[in-house]
């Protein structure tokens, strides 16, 4: 049952990125503003709009960053929080490595994310 929900996902994903200029770079786009969003909600302790005990900060907005990659340039939309500022682990301190994103990738495939 599990296996179908997932292959719904699946199809529904592949048919957004089939439509698009740049299949691959838009999936690209898609994975890591996932991780982002994975990792900011583990720093803030609860999701954009959610409300809990565990937060530890807020959202505080957005800014724009641009990664290049061997695939293209990509636009991201990276959020902002209150304390402790947030800078994506594939982002450091404004060095665009596409070697720690793949290694992130790969590390969030082995934990089952």
């Amino acid at each position: 049952m599990a296996q179908q929900h997932y292959k719904a996902l699946f199809k529904k994903a592949l048919l957004q990125f089939i439509t698009e200029p740049d299949p691959y770079l838009s999936m690209l786009k898609w994975v890591m503003t996932e991780m982002m969003r994975i990792e900011v909600e583990a720093k803030v302790g609860a999701a954009k709009g959610q409300h809990t005990k565990d937060r530890t900060t807020h959202f505080s907005g957005f800014r724009a960053r641009r990664v290049d990659t061997r695939m293209g340039t990509v636009y991201l939309v990276v959020p902002k929080i209150r304390k402790g500022g947030y800078v994506p682990f594939f982002i450091s301190e404004r060095k665009r490595s596409e070697q720690a994103l793949s290694s992130g990738v790969i590390i969030y495939e082995r934990i089952g994310v």
